[in-house]
């Protein structure tokens, strides 16, 4: 529902205004400050909104008569406020009988009171915006997610660094073994060797015990020729054993420990280039590990997104490119105070029509901020989604559909009847300028 007709009398600053909005786009109420610009917002926002909009102060300081508002839709519905007690009446076009209650089935709140929603946080926004759309709890769970997930990845992701400094930190001997030296090993071998020289050695004081025996028999066949034919038997018994005993030289030879000495000694420093290579292919392996896990949760964070994203792809968002992201309002990929004044509102005005569709009109106070470009700019855009906006601008200049002076609007006649149609306020096309 959409303003057709405003008549305001006595309401702060306001004597008598009578107004017809453009049913699409802008109408701006222009005029010098302290003249009854916002009082024409104000009286409106009393008239719809009820009581709790109703000024403090609400009758004009140089008129005795009481305030007198009233509205009239453009499906036909009348409403009125007057008297001395601004009893509101509404008069349905239907013949049913309605109050307030029926006045809240199509006025948004926001519609008439937007300085609420412009002034709110960037997080109040994007919770409005979610109420909307009704995403919210799955929206808040993701973004948990996401923040769970993102922080674990930074434990990760630091764990990882260390874990490859570390590694790159710790020497590496190419020539060492793969697994610690056992001294034990080694020291059973030296024995084992020992034993088998103490066999040798045996076998050498043997041997040499038959040479001299030879000798001694030699010797004596040389004194006792008379026992040459004996002794010479036994020689050749001797003889046997001697040839018997040299057929294993092999054996007899003396083996080296010297090799297992030097191993014995220089183990510590081998089994500490040992550990040293250990500690850094460990380490390497630790900080791939932990790299592995960075990138599968970053694959998480990922999933997480996108599920962000389809979820609110799939919503029934009221204006193209707006979004939520990390719990702030976006449009077009901008925060809210990177947005242009047009851009604000639009969002605005876009989140307030989708609250209550019903509300085809929204009050705007203070545009004087905008320039002229950035007025057409979302002029044009309220025409083009067949929506009403009200507004008042510190300018007297052609882009205001009216001038209020003191309480007046300039060129209308100060009295007006039930039956005087307004002055046709001024509205601009698309593309013709003001």
């Amino acid at each position: 529902m959409k303003i057709n007709r405003l008549e305001i009398e006595n309401v702060k600053r306001i004597h008598a205004v009578m107004i017809e909005p453009s049913k699409d786009g802008l109408t701006i109420i222009g005029g010098k400050n302290r003249q009854g610009k916002s009082s024409v917002l104000d009286a409106i926002a009393w008239a719809l909104g009820g009581n709790k909009y109703k000024p403090s102060q609400a009758v004009n300081a140089d008129s005795t008569i009481p305030p007198r508002l009233k509205v009239i839709m453009d499906n036909g519905l009348v409403v009125e406020r007057k008297g001395k007690n601004s009893d509101l009446k509404v008069t349905d076009p239907n013949g049913e009988k309605g109050g307030q209650q029926l006045l809240d089935e199509f006025v948004e709140e926001l519609a008439i009171n937007l300085p609420k929603f412009m002034e709110a946080t960037g997080k109040e926004k994007a919770n409005t915006l979610l109420q909307i759309i009704g995403v919210g709890p799955q929206l808040a769970e993701l973004d948990q997610r996401e923040k769970e997930l993102y922080q674990e990845r930074t434990y990760v992701g630091r764990t990882a660094d260390q874990k490859e400094k570390f590694a790159k930190e710790q020497p590496y001997y190419p020539d060492a073994p793969e697994e610690p030296v056992s001294a034990s090993e080694l020291i059973n071998q030296q024995q084992a060797i020992l034993y088998r020289n103490e066999q040798r050695k045996q076998w050498r004081h043997d041997y040499d015990a038959i040479l001299e025996r030879i000798s001694k028999i030699k010797e004596e066949i040389e004194t006792y020729k008379e026992k040459i034919r004996a002794r010479e038997e036994y020689l050749k018994e001797l003889d046997e054993k001697r040839k018997a005993a040299e057929k294993t030289p092999a054996e007899m030879k003396m083996e080296s420990t010297e090799e297992l000495e030097r191993s014995l000694e220089s183990i510590e420093t081998i089994n500490r280039k040992v550990r040293a290579n250990l500690d850094k292919a460990k380490a390497e392996e630790d900080a791939k590990i932990y790299r592995d896990k960075y990138q599968s949760l970053t694959n998480d964070i990922e999933d997480v997104r996108k599920q962000r994203t389809a979820l609110l792809d799939n919503a029934d968002l009221p204006l193209p490119g707006l979004s939520v992201k990390d719990g702030e309002l976006i449009y077009k990929g901008q925060m809210w105070d990177n947005m242009s004044g047009a851009e604000q509102m639009i969002v605005s005005t876009s989140i307030v029509r989708k609250l209550n569709p019903k509300c085809g009109f929204v009050l705007l106070d203070k545009l004087e901020a905008m320039d002229l470009d950035t007025l057409k700019e979302f002029g044009q855009w309220l025409e083009h989604e067949g929506l009403q906006a009200i507004a008042t601008r510190v300018s007297t200049g052609d882009e205001c559909s009216i001038v209020i002076t003191d309480g007046y609007v300039e060129g209308q006649d100060c009295v007006f009847t039930k039956e005087e149609p307004a002055p046709k306020v001024k509205t601009w096309t698309p593309g013709s300028g003001f």
